[in-house]
Order: C-alpha cells, then structure tokens, then sequence
C-alpha cells in the first residue's frame, strides 16, 4: 500500500470484568472516626512492612515467603486482615513492574530517535516517517549530552529490572514530593501531613463466597449496618461481641444498589473498601465484586443497522450516525467537555459528555465505534522536539479514563462497542469526507469527517468514497472513476481492450481473410482490380 502499516481489524471490545460503587458514610461520630484512624494507621504499618518484605525478596520471592509473610501479619492483626494485606501488596509489587518495563521501552525508543538524527547531517530534512537531523551545532551538542544521561538512565533501569528491583511509594510519589514546595501548593506542614497519613492508611478488605453478606472482615447488612472485625492489639475498642466494632452511620448506595443487595442476600463474595477524603472531611465506602464474563455480541449483529463513529478530541467527541452501507446520515453531533480545574471537575465532564453519547445512540439503536487509542508512546519529547503544545495537548487527552467509562457505561446501557484502527482516519477522512459533506448551510469540520472515516471501518468498508461516474458516452472528455479501479483492472469504466470471443462479435488477430491486407478494397488503382475474380459487368440484356 505504498509504505502505509498495514491496518488492524476491526473488533467487539468485551465489557468491563467488574463493578465498583461507593456510598458516603454520613452521620460518623467523634468516636467513630478515631477508631477508623486508629485501624487504618495500624493495618498500614504492617502494609509497609510487608510491602519492604516482598520489595527486597525481588524476583526470588515464592509460594512460602509469602506464607511466610502471612503468618508473621497474622499474630499482628488477623488472617484474614493478614491476606488481604499481602494480596495488595502483591499487585502493587506487579503494577511497578510493568511500569518499569513501559519505562524502559520508552528510554530505548528515546535513545534510538537520538541516534537516528545525530547520524543525520546539521538541517537534513526529515520524512512524515522518520524526523530530520538538528537544525543547529548547538542542538545537536546538547542531544549529543543528552543521549549520554539518557543512556546512563537506562543501563540503571536494566540492571534494576534484572535484579527485580522496583521503587514504590505508599501514598504516593507526588505527595511526597509535595513536602518539599509547601508553599507553591498551598499547604501547611500539619494539612499535608494529615494527607500523607490518611493516604498509608489500609482499611480494604477481601470479600469470601458462602460468608455472611459476602465478607467477614468488613461486614454491611442489608439495612446498611457497616461492622469492622478489630485486628488484635486494637479489640478493646470493640463495641459489639466477637471484637467488631459497628458504626453509627448507614450505607445506601443509591447507584446499582439492587444488584449489591442481591449479591450480599445469597453471601457473594464483595470486597469493601473505607477511605477518608482529607479536602472534604469525608469518609466513602465503596463495594467491589468481579462479573461474569458477557458473550459480546458478533460484529454481523453491531453492524447490521449501522452504527455511529466517534471521534475523541481533546475538549468534545464528534460523532456521526451512518447506515450498514456506510453513508452518514443526518446531521453529526458535538459532545464537549471542559478539561480544566479539577480531578473531580474533568471526571465530571467525562462522564456527562458520555452519557449524552449514550442516550443519542441508545435512542437510535445504534452501536458505537471508536478508536482504539493508545498515547502512551506518542507523548516522549524525542519524537515531537519542540512541538511542545502538540505534547501538551495528547498528555492531557484523557484516554485511558474516557475509554475505561465508555466501556462500563455502553455494557450497562446493553450498547455495542466496536474497537478500530486509529490509522490514517484523520488524515483521509479530512481527503475524502471533509469537502462532499460541507455545504452553504453546513461547515463540515476535519474531526466530523474522521467520525465519518471511523464509522467506515468499523463497518468493513473502505473510508474513501465512490466518485460520481462521467456523464454517458462522455468519459473520454471527463475522465474515468480511477478511484474504484487500477488502470488495468477488468471492468473499470471507459474504453477497455477487445477480448477475442463470440461476444464481441470479432476474430483473433492475424486471422481471417482479410487479416493484415488492406489492400483488397475496391479502390481505385487497387492491385486487386486486376485479379481474375474481379465481379464482370451485369448484362444490359438478353
């Protein structure tokens, strides 16, 4: 295809593999919060613990250290808090491992793009491929340096990842930092140490099948009763028997709360987790259980009445309803959002601008197709250079978010989701799509026609579009569809070489009786006048 990769298919994308709700704890006494504080603090001394325990047994760790860990935690707060811990510490100790390897893919991938445009001379141009040399002797000194730091960084992370070393945080590498430039965040030494702590606390707990309302450890009645089981050196604190501890407030959760009253009526395991919201003055609940795996529909059945292609921009996603032959209909529609202010305020406007996709799409019966995006190799400063608001602007773009709320809100509203290729969808939809669809009336935007693109491949068809054919009998003075069809390719429109047969009513060449002699018309001075079979003249009579 003239240098272009080659493109994926197009598939269903599976639902989400579990659900998550959470609930305000309202009406919490004095009393409650400082035994939460106080169980929190402990569990998370032994999480920390625990976490330096498997961090420095590295890549030798196995079945028995982590027995073993279990059981020194047991004697310290329960066995059951005790697997909990050291299951969180686990995936925690997984998810830095594959941070470090993404992490050392982008190092290499720096340092080979460093290379690449050193070996190039000063101000060589670049190709849409592969970028250019430096424009200037400075630059390329200072890129010189630092493919030195760059290569030193990653003969430090190999060795680190050999050795299965990992550095990890609890509560957060940025809070940390944020203890050195108090004032630059606004904060007092007590305020940020109150964060620090509320976010080492540990107060999660594992849900277990066939145990009372699905969880032993933290326990919520079908009435929203929340009952905590004390680790051992915190049982004096107890307020009902058996060493729990129950709270004044009461838990609804309002948003699938059928479902988790279901699941806790026949003792389904759901995992609980309690947390404080230091800004607000908070404490949340939230309950956690993994679904079964959903038969995703077939791509047939998505496709069948057409579908709508979203585009995902960095402030609104625009989509375009198209039928099963892949022609837009209607008019397309625009989903803002506002990325500014807040974490909350962003996840709000997430949320909303796909709810509004939803309700549009669910009113049509229509399936959705997005791109399958990934910016996680895009954003590096060795590939874009000084392009820093390009780099700005696809670092902000919350994907990773958006498409993990499309997937469980599609799923929850029974929507198909179809996944595609995000190759060259910008780019030919803005050639073959942006121009057809704009008229006098309508203003078609470059990021319209890519939904247009999108939706296309999502149906199996090609994004370019069918040319209007020449007007009849008149395709020498207007040009063939060379659109649909190679210069050579049989049936392609306009004047096609004569195939011998009986169809076209013609002979083979070099065959036949006059096959190579033109000659033999009857002309005047024609050699062929002479001939003996020459016709004689017709008698005038008898």
């Amino acid at each position: 295809m003239g240098g272009l990769r080659e493109v994926a298919a197009p598939f269903v994308v599976p639902g989400p593999a579990g659900v998550a709700i959470r609930d305000r704890l309202k009406g919490l006494t004095a009393r409650d919060e400082e035994v939460l504080r106080l169980v929190g603090d402990h569990l998370g001394r032994l999480a920390s613990r625990d976490l330096r325990a498997r961090c420095a047994a590295g890549l030798e760790h196995d079945a028995g250290r982590w027995a073993e860990r279990k059981r020194e935690l047991t004697g310290r707060s329960s066995s059951r808090w005790a697997g909990s811990i050291t299951k969180a510490t686990h995936d925690q100790w997984g998810l830095a491992r594959r941070g470090q390897a993404a992490h050392l893919q982008s190092l290499q991938a720096g340092i080979d793009t460093v290379r690449h445009r050193l070996s190039l001379p000063i101000g060589a141009k670049g190709t849409k491929k592969t970028p250019g040399g430096y424009r200037s002797e400075g630059e390329w000194f200072a890129k010189s340096r630092r493919l030195r730091v760059l290569e030193d960084r990653l003969e430090r992370e190999r060795a680190s990842w050999e050795a299965g070393r990992v550095r990890v945080v609890r509560g957060g590498k940025r809070l940390l930092n944020t203890r050195h430039h108090l004032d630059d965040a606004g904060l007092s030494e007590d305020a940020w140490r109150h964060r620090w702590e509320a976010a080492r606390r540990f107060l999660q707990a594992d849900g277990e099948s066939g145990k009372r309302h699905g969880n032993e450890t933290i326990r919520v009645s079908l009435d929203g009763e929340v009952s905590i089981k004390l680790p051992v050196p915190l049982a004096r604190l107890a307020n009902a028997p058996r060493g729990r501890y129950v709270l004044a407030a009461r838990v609804a959760f309002a948003h699938r709360g059928e479902a988790w009253r279901d699941r806790i009526s026949a003792n389904r395991a759901v995992a609980y987790r309690l947390h404080e919201d230091v800004g607000r003055g908070r404490w949340y609940l939230t309950a956690s259980w993994t679904t079964p795996a959903v038969q995703v529909v077939p791509l047939s059945a998505a496709r069948a009445s057409g579908l709508a292609g979203v585009d995902m921009n960095a402030d609104h996603l625009a989509a375009w309803r198209l039928d099963a032959h892949g022609n837009p209909v209607g008019a397309p529609r625009r989903f803002a959002y506002d990325l500014s202010g807040t974490m909350q305020h962003r996840d709000a406007q997430v949320r909303h601008a796909l709810i509004r996709l939803l309700h549009w799409a669910k009113r049509y019966g229509l399936a959705i197709a997005v791109e399958d995006l990934d910016f996680t190799a895009e954003t590096t400063r060795e590939k874009h250079g000084r392009r820093r608001s390009f780099r700005r602007l696809i670092s902000g773009m919350p994907v990773a978010r958006l498409r993990a709320r499309l997937v469980s809100m599609a799923a929850e509203l029974a929507i198909p989701l179809v996944a595609v290729d995000p190759a060259y969808t910008s780019r030919w939809g803005a050639q073959h799509w942006q121009k057809p669809l704009t008229s006098k009336n309508r203003k078609t935007t470059r990021h319209e026609a890519a939904a247009v693109a999108i939706g296309r491949r999502a149906l199996g068809h090609p994004i370019r579009r069918r040319t209007t054919p020449p007007r009849t009998h008149q395709s020498d003075g207007y040009g063939h569809r060379t659109v649909q069809a190679a210069p050579g390719a049989p049936g392609r429109e306009g004047p096609r070489p004569h195939v011998p047969g009986p169809r076209s009513r013609c002979v083979p060449p070099g065959r036949g009786a006059n096959a190579g002699d033109q000659n033999t018309h009857h002309r005047s001075g024609c050699s062929a006048e002479h001939e003996t079979w020459q016709q004689g003249s017709l008698p005038l009579s008898l």
